[in-house]
């Protein structure tokens, strides 16, 4: 009886983890309206979600490494808006949908140096 108690518990652990787990990659971008600009919104957001937090500051070897300025920024779009996406990053905290759709429409749009 013990075993069978036991076999059910962990099943429903394991499928409430599966429901976390999925209901983190459900964010969809809205890039209607302005389109945001590297120096007034992606930059200090990155900079203050992902590179003070020590994960990607200055000399990081961290997953795409250093975002601490447009080069590295813009060089890792890719890796950036697919974790930002998933919601696997930033580690430790979440972004906002709307800040989520600063960086990612930015990225969409060019990821322009503006």
């Amino acid at each position: 009886m013990n075993k069978v108690l036991s076999i059910l518990l962990f099943s429903l652990i394991l499928i409430s983890c599966n429901k976390k787990k999925n209901s983190q990659q459900s964010y969809t971008p809205d890039c209607a309206g302005a389109t945001p600009t590297f120096s007034a919104s992606v930059s200090p957001l990155i900079i203050s979600s992902c590179a003070s937090s020590g994960c990607h500051s200055s000399g990081s070897t961290k997953g795409c490494g250093p975002l601490t300025n447009y080069l590295q920024i813009k060089n890792s779009a890719s890796s950036v808006r697919s974790s930002i996406i998933s919601g696997s990053m930033p580690k430790g905290s979440s972004l906002t949908t709307e800040q989520k759709n600063t960086i990612v429409c930015w990225i969409d749009a060019g990821a322009n140096n503006n």
